[in-house]
């Protein structure tokens, strides 16, 4: 990580992906109902001490929007200092959890659900920042879901924000929509300045330069400071470390911070492992990111925040997204986003707090858009209708839900489309001769093929010659075993003369006692 290669890239990279953390670690923590400086500890924890450990390339980890809602109603119930002892437990629990090798799950998630995932977090950065983009900043930066705590929901907020236009923003993020696409075109991205300068900072300097100028001479555009990023400030050092909290281990033994804690870390871990999923499926080289090595590496994050007054930390797509296409080549860009996060807010609070929400609205409204780009629905449509089921009722799921019921639904159209293929095989079944059949059965023979092999041995007419042939199968459920007895037990009575081919080698049985 601390070699030279690549640096320059990691480098824009971090910038781009602290720029893009700030607002959200704020967000998140302000919607948690947690002090703002939790946040930013949770967003630091992240991005230091999850970097060193883990071994993702592009994978940033902070504040999840998805745990909000959570972590609310657990500072609510036990209060925030006790509230940080959960957050330890959950650290710990994650760390138990990848000694059991539970990171394998991960691979569990279809790449349809997974690519799904990925579109709809795009629509769904698309329509949250348009309201930002616009000047208006009732909802938190960084929500996900829908339905609002407010009663409200994403389509309604668009419609809030149309009725209260904030001319200076929109100046703001039309600007910075330019100068972010036309740092796209070859001429300038390939240019010594283009590579030299990220687009996203340059983005955010004008947003600070055009808001003084507005205050200066043109008091009507001028930005409200409602509408501009709110970082705590602290006038000395001192007072700065003053804003670390520390956990209450007085309530070590209250059986509630162990219940929120173990339901933190399966939640934690689950969006963590999604992640990893996404990012790799990003990755332009396709690297594989241990998961059992993320999760310990997630587990010491949390354990680290949680001991210095921070919420849970997990890897998060929309940062690791802005890391990938920031350029970003290896986990060191993780890392500059956690020091800087660190240095500016200790250092600069006063000018962090100058930026315009509108700026930031911009940048996250194109990674939106490379995200659920319409190339990539297009190439779901052409690889079949259950290629792309999976897929959009994921999209819809995220859009008017939330991350992981977005995901549940996708899981259950791809689990049907796995029932109805097994109940179609027809398990390699032929007519020998006149009057004689032989149904060969397949290797993995589980209960999920208990549907369709009853339908099939339904259908031999009696009175013929039937050869079940099993000489193949290796591994068969105590399901299909009894339902092969059952049909055994009625043959006779029907006239089938049956015959069963037995596997040479032995066949692993799945049954109760296996």
């Amino acid at each position: 990580m601390f070699s030279r290669e690549h640096f320059a890239d990691d480098l824009r990279a971090g910038i781009v992906v602290f720029l893009v953390a700030l607002p959200l670690c704020l967000g998140i923590a302000l919607a948690s109902g947690a002090p703002l400086f939790s946040g930013l500890i949770a967003g630091i924890s992240g991005g230091i001490v999850v970097t060193l450990v883990s071994k993702s390339r592009h994978g940033v980890s902070g504040p999840a929007a998805g745990l909000a809602v959570m972590v609310a109603a657990g500072i609510e119930t036990l209060g925030f200092e006790v509230y940080l002892l959960s957050v330890i437990v959950c650290g710990v629990v994650q760390l138990i959890a990848a000694f059991l090798k539970a990171g394998v799950i991960a691979h569990y998630f279809p790449s349809s659900v997974i690519k799904g995932m990925l579109a709809g977090i795009g629509i769904i950065l698309i329509l949250k920042q348009i309201p930002h983009a616009l000047g208006y900043d009732q909802s938190w930066e960084g929500e996900l879901e829908f339905f609002q705590r407010d009663g409200r929901n994403t389509f309604t907020e668009i419609g809030y924000a149309l009725d209260s236009l904030s001319p200076g923003a929109i100046i703001v993020t039309a600007l910075s929509l330019t100068i972010l696409l036309a740092w796209q075109q070859p001429l300038l991205k390939n240019s010594r300045v283009g590579r030299a300068l990220p687009a996203p900072l340059l983005v955010v300097l004008l947003g600070i330069v055009l808001n003084q100028v507005f205050s200066a001479f043109v008091p009507k555009l001028a930005i409200a400071e409602a509408h501009l990023v709110t970082v705590p400030t602290s006038a000395s050092l001192g007072e700065f470390f003053s804003n670390f909290t520390k956990p209450d281990f007085s309530q070590i033994t209250n059986p509630e911070v162990y219940l929120i804690g173990i339901t933190l870390a399966l939640i934690a871990s689950i969006e963590t492992l999604l992640s990893v999923e996404a990012t790799d499926n990003l990755d332009p080289e396709k690297r594989v990111t241990p998961t059992n090595l993320e999760l310990k590496a997630q587990g010491l994050g949390n354990i680290v925040s949680g001991l210095l007054g921070g919420i849970p930390v997990t890897q998060v797509i929309v940062r690791s997204t802005a890391n990938i296409e920031s350029g970003g080549k290896t986990r060191r860009a993780s890392f500059i986003h956690g020091v800087l996060l660190l240095v500016c807010v200790a250092t600069i609070p006063g000018l962090l707090n100058r930026i315009p929400l509108a700026c930031l609205a911009a940048i996250l409204l194109v990674i939106g858009y490379r995200l659920a780009r319409v190339s990539l629905f297009k190439q779901m449509w052409t690889e079949g209708l259950w290629q792309f089921l999976p897929f959009i009722v994921t999209i819809v799921g995220l859009v008017f839900t939330d991350l992981l019921k977005g995901i549940m639904l996708g899981m259950l159209v791809a689990f049907f489309e796995i029932l109805i293929f097994n109940y179609q095989m027809d398990f390699y079944r032929e007519q020998t001769s006149e009057g004689s059949f032989t149904i060969r059965l397949t290797e993995h023979m589980t209960f999920l093929n208990k549907a369709a092999l009853k339908r099939i041995l339904r259908e031999v007419p009696p009175g013929c010659a039937l050869t079940i042939d099993m000489s193949a199968t290796r591994i068969l459920d105590h399901d299909v075993q009894e339902v092969i007895d059952d049909f055994v037990a009625h043959a006779e009575a029907d006239g089938i003369r049956l015959e069963i081919l037995e596997a040479v080698r032995p066949t692993i049985a799945l049954t109760d006692n296996a």
